[in-house]
């Protein structure tokens, strides 16, 4: 505890909680942004932090980070516009309590749930880095392939009721996945020639599209109905909801705890894994995809949880998970600062200042947040054809900003016709949205996978990590498929009851 009582001494001073303030302030904005995401924020205002000690630096850009994971959660819920991949899952469930009239609802429960994940992935850095450091360099390819095979077999249980159409779906976002330029070979992939297609589909342009623009055409062909854009409803969820949620949060923390820890793991992974466990176990399972509050909070709070767990293995073994922590471990070697195994004895202020700035940036985005639900909400109060208006310029922009491409732009307007024909024809859109996040990483890591073992496939099998996981995925298989044997069996003896 002595070291972290340092750490405190670091962050309470009057320049950190500054920079914290200010950290947590953009991140939020940068989260309200679609398309604009931590990486591009992160890396605009590094040569800003150039004149700042070494703690204030880092606490500063970390603040900004799982900042902006907080504050993704805004736009994805009213106006059904995920910034990034890791707030893809948020609009299942998040713009469906939205047309419900439960936006401040959805808002305070994911502010809460986020809340909570994120100081539980604190604690578990305060006091667990070390250990699980060394844990974590037992996670190599082969088990990054096998829980990248888990979140797509969450496809399945995602959409059990048009499992064919849902499946027809992923098989098209796998399609799409591999446009682009080949990561081992560097050989072009159904890009036809085309320049623009040579460095893949961009995730924002496609889900903006798929979700965001999509929803505009429906709104457009309702003729922009006050009544399914600018319903409010309460700004608070109601105890029945609190207590529904409760059992959610604690299982995302510790989905996204556990994933944020491995190096190539991440907020998209984690949401995925967590939502769809959390329909497994909820009472409601048939809510999820028209507005389960206990989906939302898996979700976000997987999200979080893992934002802050990614920390581990960059201060612990001097490896960034995701671009976002590539950045600020460059942030930290520009500083003089190597991050790895030494940095907790060569600069223990920068080490404990930057984990007890974190438990200060949690507090600070809550209170930040919770008040300014009923101004979120007095976005839907604008009359609709104003505001899909204003979101039709945001995804512009926002898509745009990312890489300054026009090709983007026509990506975007494509997807959003798809999105509106999966709608008119009754195919689920999460199905193609997360077989094109996770199918990147399948790939990926198979072939390092087979690169490490010579193409022998008992790499799978050989290591204990990986066998492990196979075993865990095959009882969690049997599990769900008695589960959904004896639930159709119990279907049909009602149906025969009540004929």
């Amino acid at each position: 505890m002595e070291p972290l009582l340092t750490g405190f001494e670091v962050a309470l001073s009057l320049q950190n909680i500054f920079y914290v303030f200010i950290g947590v302030l953009l991140g939020t904005v940068v989260g309200l942004l679609p398309g604009l995401g931590p990486t591009a924020a992160v890396s605009v205002l590094l040569p800003f932090t150039f004149s700042l000690e070494p703690a204030s630096a880092i606490i500063l850009l970390a603040g900004i980070y799982y900042g902006s994971m907080f504050g993704g959660r805004i736009p994805a819920i009213l106006m059904n516009l995920p910034g990034d991949s890791s707030s893809v899952v948020t609009t299942f469930d998040g713009y469906p309590l939205r047309k419900q009239g439960k936006a401040g609802a959805a808002l305070s429960i994911t502010a809460v749930g986020s809340f909570i994940g994120g100081t539980i992935a604190i604690i578990g850095l305060t006091f667990l880095a070390p250990l699980l450091s060394r844990w974590a360099l037992s996670i190599g390819p082969p088990e990054m392939f096998l829980l990248a095979l888990a979140g797509l077999m969450m496809i399945g249980l995602l959409a059990e009721q048009h499992r064919i159409a849902a499946f027809t779906a992923a098989g098209l976002g796998v399609l799409l996945a591999a446009v682009g330029t080949d990561a081992v070979t560097g050989v072009p992939r159904f890009t036809f020639g085309s320049f623009s297609l040579m460095d893949g589909i961009s995730i924002v342009p496609l889900a903006v599209g798929l979700f965001g623009i999509s929803e505009l055409m429906m709104e457009a062909e309702r003729r922009f109905a006050p009544s399914s854009v600018g319903r409010i409803g309460t700004l608070w969820p109601s105890k029945a909801e609190w207590l529904l949620t409760r059992m959610a949060i604690v299982r995302a923390s510790i989905i996204g705890f556990v994933v944020g820890i491995l190096p190539g793991g991440g907020g998209t992974l984690s949401s995925v894994l967590a939502y769809g466990i959390e329909k497994r176990f909820s009472a409601q399972p048939e809510k999820f995809g028209k507005g389960a509050v206990d989906g939302i909070a898996a979700t976000e709070t997987a999200d979080n949880a893992s934002a802050n767990a990614s920390f581990i293995p960059l201060l612990t073994l001097g490896i960034p998970p995701n671009s976002v922590l590539a950045v600020i471990a460059g942030a930290l070697m520009l500083h003089g600062v190597a991050p790895g195994p030494r940095l907790i004895e060569d600069a223990p202020d920068v080490f404990w200042g930057v984990i007890a700035s974190m438990y200060i940036g949690s507090i600070m985005l809550l209170v930040l947040n919770l008040p300014l639900i009923g101004l979120f909400t007095k976005i839907l109060e604008i009359p609709p054809h104003i505001l899909l208006g204003i979101i039709l310029a945001v995804s512009v922009a926002g898509v745009y900003s990312v890489r300054n491409n026009w090709s983007d732009l026509l990506v975007m307007a494509l997807a959003g016709l798809a999105g509106y024909l999966f709608k008119k024809l009754s195919v689920p859109v999460a199905p193609f949205i997360l077989a094109f996040v996770l199918a990147p990483i399948l790939e990926d890591e198979f072939r390092k996978s087979m690169l490490i073992s010579h193409g022998d496939l008992s790499v799978f099998v050989s290591r204990p990590a990986s066998a492990g996981i196979i075993v865990v995925l095959a009882a969690a298989a049997a599990y769900f498929s008695y589960a959904s044997a004896k639930s159709a069996r119990a279907k049909r003896e009602r149906t025969r009851s009540l004929a």
